[in-house]
């Protein structure tokens, strides 16, 4: 391999031998080492690869800022609780988790309190990824002298959800998070119901409304079904296709894209049969015609 770039002691740039850029990490990697030279592989001690069209520069340059030591904490916690099998092993996520870690323990030793006011909302929208926030947090702290506050789960969690997105920037999580909230207030006003954060249905249309948002973000939004099937969902869900436009106006706004009528009568589908289920625990049994009543 040979070294593109030398960030610090412990950090190159390098081209691999398919050509691809990767950034190296090792205890002596980068000392007296120049562009055009070939890497000792002997001090290689991990190989981050870019992904997502993330610049290696700007990576690397992340690499270069945070103690090889937290890195080495984070990479070990996530192996310990298995994040490292799936989607948290990107080079992006890694980095993410590690610069929050880093500094969550440098505002533990200057004695700062943080607040984690989404810790509600994580818990409730995010169940699996609070769960891994939670589980990664005491893997961290098992390896620390003293321990990170348990609120740091939920900013854990917030990057696990992150990945989701193919980028390092929390901006758009923390807009789902807000925008997810208003959207099921606006059903439960429409309805006049209190849905439950918690039960298996909502779970399972809150997985939807993830979907949606990362189908808008990468621009993939669903079109093109055939029209007897849209107008199927229209005539069946009247009310429900009324609060799935409300929806969508809030959505169009908040997140400055069009959406597409196809993503609309499906979320309209979604709406009905959450209220439905929500009727039915709340009121008895029914036969589904009230809750999507004209």
């Amino acid at each position: 391999m040979e070294i593109l770039r030398v960030f610090n002691n412990n950090v190159v740039l390098a081209k691999d031998g398919n050509g691809g850029e990767v950034i190296l990490t090792g205890r002596g990697l980068g000392f007296q080492a120049r562009p055009g030279q070939s890497v000792d592989e002997s001090k290689i001690v991990r190989t981050f690869v870019p992904s997502d069209g993330r610049d290696p520069d700007h990576l690397a340059q992340m690499l270069a800022d945070i103690a090889p030591e937290t890195i080495r904490l984070v990479v070990d916690a996530m192996k310990e609780t298995g994040l490292d099998e799936h989607q948290s092993a990107s080079t992006t996520l890694v980095l993410a988790l590690s610069d929050h870690i880093a500094g969550a323990i440098e505002r533990r030793r200057r004695g700062i309190d943080m607040t984690y006011p989404l810790i509600g909302e994580v818990r409730n929208l995010y169940p699996r990824e609070y769960g891994q926030g939670r589980s990664l947090l005491a893997a961290i702290n098992a390896r620390l002298d003293t321990p990170l506050p348990d609120g740091e789960a939920t900013s854990l969690a917030m990057h696990l959800v992150n990945a989701g997105f193919a980028t390092g920037d929390l901006t758009y999580t923390y807009t789902m998070t807000g925008v997810i909230q208003q959207m099921l207030d606006i059903i439960e006003q429409t309805y006049g119901l209190v849905l439950d954060r918690e039960s298996v249905n909502v779970g399972r249309f809150i997985t939807h409304l993830r979907y949606l948002f990362i189908r808008v973000h990468q621009h993939r939004q669903l079109d093109g079904e055939p029209a007897p099937i849209i107008e199927a969902i229209r005539a069946a869900y009247p009310k429900a296709v009324r609060c799935a436009s409300t929806i969508r106006s809030l959505l169009e706004l908040r997140l400055d894209a069009d959406i597409s009528e196809d993503e609309v009568a499906y979320l309209a589908m979604h709406v009905a049969r959450v209220t439905a289920d929500a009727e039915r625990v709340g009121a008895g049994p029914d036969d589904g015609s009230h809750a999507d009543g004209k």
